[in-house]
């Protein structure tokens, strides 16, 4: 079942839909509906914050030098996951 969204946007950014669903030869509902798809499929699955919640606003980490080296664990875990 499909469903319909309705949505208002900037005078802008309606220009280029316009100009972007001319130009592909397609209506702007499909153009905005491949647009959606995209970016939902590339989100990634896992926020960054979620990665360090854990070294967040806690008191017993277990890492006795959280305090001074604390950019170091963010950035490791962050990385590396």
């Amino acid at each position: 079942m499909e469903r319909r969204l309705t949505m208002r946007l900037p005078a802008a950014l309606a220009e280029k839909l316009e100009r972007s669903a001319r130009r592909l030869r397609r209506k702007r509902s499909e153009v905005v509906r491949q647009a959606l798809e995209q970016f939902l499929d590339t989100q990634p699955a896992v926020r960054p914050i979620e990665r360090v919640r854990d070294l967040l606003g806690r008191v017993e980490s277990g890492l006795p030098d959280l305090g001074q080296r604390h950019r170091d664990y963010l950035i490791r875990r962050l990385r590396h996951g």
